[in-house]
């Protein structure tokens, strides 16, 4: 134990304005590893890794066990290439998200701007009467991401967004009402489209239990792209939002329509690569 304190001290002891900045930038790569992997199932086993790497350092740093040493250090070069197979859709998520970070983004015209707000409109009346009459519903909206191949797992519409469009889509027992409406470009470009389930534990740990495959497949859909996803309730009528992995639940029609303006409201006129906000940015703040 004396042998270990003296170890730690010999280390601060080098400690300079490099070493500093070696473990700040070590320590950056964990805090964006596990803000990638928060809120997924991911984080359980990223524990238990972590929980065992500890334990294995103090065995073998406290204690004289030369072949449990030997059997750790055989093990470990097989561990580390265990990683990328564990963590495959977590890795490829990061990348996804790395990637759309470093887009560049232009500023809509007014012409954009104003059809965005029409569609914006129409998603938030439609949204209101389905809760009123507690209609299930998903409506998926494009940003910047490609979703057409979700698109072609639907029926092609490509038809204008109106309110009575949309409650007559997610009419109980009609064709298309067991699916995603996908909005691009200012159009329903599709119905009935098939979405990613989310792998995230949020939906498990909620205390409620009114939350069906329709907000497993809106907080998938916000997981794989960019897209922003409006569900309506079959069983309460309550609307929720999804958007980079995160939902707001139980919103009203006028929260949801300043929450959709807030998206597509586009102030800038020149493109920008503004690519550490939208890395780290978090859409659902309280204060919006």
């Amino acid at each position: 134990m004396a042998d270990f304190f003296d170890n730690i001290f010999f280390i601060f002891q080098r400690l300079n304005w490099l070493s500093a900045l070696d473990i700040l930038l070590v320590a950056l790569i964990f805090f964006v590893l596990l803000y990638t992997l928060r809120d997924t199932q991911a984080m359980v086993l990223v524990r238990g890794a972590i929980f065992l790497v500890i334990a294995l350092i103090l065995l073998t740093s406290l204690f004289d066990l030369p072949a449990f040493s030997w059997l750790v250090q055989s093990t470990l070069p097989a561990l580390l290439l265990a990683i990328p197979v564990i963590f495959a859709p977590e890795i490829r998520r990061a990348l996804e998200r790395l990637g759309r970070a470093g887009t560049f983004v232009t500023g809509a015209s007014a012409i954009a701007q104003t059809e965005n707000l029409k569609v914006v409109h129409a998603i938030v009346e439609a949204s209101r009467r389905l809760s009123a009459r507690q209609h299930g519903a998903l409506i998926v909206m494009q940003r910047n991401d490609n979703l057409s191949q979700y698109a072609e797992t639907g029926v092609s519409l490509y038809a204008q967004v109106t309110p009575e469009l949309l409650l007559q889509i997610f009419y109980p027992d009609t064709p298309l009402h067991d699916g995603a409406a996908l909005i691009a470009g200012g159009q329903i470009i599709a119905a009935a489209c098939v979405m990613p389930l989310s792998a995230s534990g949020i939906l498990n740990r909620s205390p409620e239990r009114q939350m069906g495959l329709r907000h497993r497949a809106a907080l998938g859909i916000s997981e794989a792209s960019d897209a922003v996803s409006v569900v309506v309730s079959e069983q309460s009528g309550s609307i929720s939002i999804s958007h980079a992995g995160r939902m707001i639940r139980r919103i009203d029609p006028e929260r949801l329509e300043n929450i959709l303006i807030a998206f597509y409201k586009t102030t800038d006129k020149t493109p920008r690569k503004d690519w550490l906000r939208r890395l780290f940015h978090n859409p659902f703040r309280k204060d919006r």
